[in-house]
């Protein structure tokens, strides 16, 4: 294996990377809004905990991205807005309740899961080494996820409703993350990455057995797509607002 990419795989590798570094810094901004309001102290410390391994995980891919002349990590962060983002818009909705939240980053934990495992037999070793590294952090995030959701799943009635509104939003715009970038089909004939759609259908494998067996009822079809290609919601723009305030005052601070 080799760290030089052929110059015509460059830019489709960079935009694949980018989302999934796009995916991990809005997921994660949204885990630490529950920083001080998590319903329970351990929560609190547990969406704080996953907030922060997430944004390490996307500085991680931005980092790779400053190998392939994408500029510095955190103008890629902090400077790009909303229509230049490749984030799956699953990441960008509202925080919502304690059950959406942990839906949300269950479904997401699970899909990570799946494609870190291809990613790290990737031709390309930067981005092979990457996954190897965060799949062993996302195995925590992923374990928290489904005692939660079992938990929950034998709390009552109310608690299930809860469960089953929020996997009734979130299930559907969960297909986002597995939509390919443009020109995947050469980074998947040259080893670069795994097919979307058998990462979509490895992790149905795993997904729809285990909602099923808690008693809950798996929605069909599929929403909140576009944005591996710009497309997002306006909550995204909502949030770079944000995140990015403090930063463009002053881009060329030493923080």
């Amino acid at each position: 294996m080799s760290n030089t990419l052929p110059p015509n795989l460059q830019s489709s590798i960079f935009d694949y990377i980018l989302a999934l570094a796009d995916d991990e810094l809005v997921i994660g901004h949204r885990a630490s809004e529950w920083t001080g309001l998590g319903p329970i102290l351990e929560e609190d410390i547990a969406f704080s905990s996953i907030a922060q391994d997430e944004l390490g995980h996307a500085l991680t891919f931005y980092t790779l991205l400053e190998g392939l002349d994408g500029g510095d990590a955190d103008d890629l962060a902090f400077l790009r807005g909303s229509a230049e983002f490749r984030n799956a818009q699953l990441c960008e909705l509202p925080r919502g309740d304690f059950a959406f939240s942990l839906v949300r980053h269950f479904l997401y934990d699970l899909a990570e899961a799946v494609r870190l495992d291809r990613l790290a037999d990737s031709a390309y070793p930067p981005l092979a080494q990457a996954a190897a590294k965060i799949r062993q952090e996302e195995k925590y995030h992923l374990m928290h996820g489904r005692t939660w959701v079992q938990k929950l799943a034998r709390g009552g009635d109310e608690a299930r409703a809860h469960l089953q509104t929020a996997l009734d939003l979130a299930y559907p715009a969960a297909a986002g993350l597995f939509e390919p970038v443009e020109d995947e089909a050469e980074l998947v004939a040259a080893g670069l990455v795994p097919p979307s759609a058998e990462v979509a259908a490895s992790w149905r494998e795993v997904v729809v057995p285990f909602l099923s067996s808690a008693g809950f009822t798996v929605p069909v079809g599929t929403s909140h797509l576009g944005g591996r290609y710009g497309q997002h919601t306006e909550y995204l723009s909502q949030l770079l607002d944000a995140m990015q305030a403090l930063y463009r005052t002053d881009p060329e601070a030493s923080w």
